[in-house]
């Protein structure tokens, strides 16, 4: 398998742990972000579109939701580059959980620092209630997302050994 497959295909799987972990949140009835907003957001920038007031009272586009979804693993594929980037491809033959879950945790950033002042919430959520409570549940996020970057390597290297 190359070496690109087996990262995207570990990105694929940190990201399906980020979604798993979504649907254990919403069965305690905790929210998390729609992706459709991802969806609206980038549908936004051909217009120069990149601030809004609140993400959630811009108009909505056609295929938002599919765009937001396909942004969600294709920008989680991406962070799986990342890792082999700082670690190594090394990483992909003894994947160590260490590196994967500062990875996650790095990750975090585009989240906090990015998207949600993008989106109209302030600085890591400084606009919303509760900021603190979603700044722990956006790191915790980040950090199932970098346990399921090294699960998946475990599984890969297991399955193609």
């Amino acid at each position: 398998m190359t070496t690109i497959l087996k990262i995207i295909l570990i990105g694929i799987g940190g990201t399906f742990a980020v979604d798993i972990w979504t649907f254990i949140l919403s069965l305690f009835k905790i929210k998390s972000l729609d992706y459709r907003y991802v969806g609206r957001w980038i549908a936004y920038f051909p217009k120069g579109k990149i601030y809004h007031n609140t993400i959630m009272m811009t108009a909505p586009v056609r295929g938002e939701l599919l765009m937001g979804w396909s942004a969600h693993y294709l920008i989680g594929i991406s962070f799986a580059f990342l890792l082999i980037l700082l670690f190594g491809k090394e990483w992909l033959d003894e994947p160590l959980i260490l590196p994967a879950l500062i990875v996650g945790i790095i990750t975090v950033i585009s989240p906090l620092f990015i998207m949600q002042p993008a989106f109209g919430f302030g600085i890591a959520s400084s606009k919303l209630s509760d900021p603190n409570l979603r700044r722990l549940k956006s790191m915790l996020t980040h950090v199932v997302y970098g346990f399921g970057l090294y699960l998946s390597a475990v599984v890969l290297q297991q399955l193609w050994s």
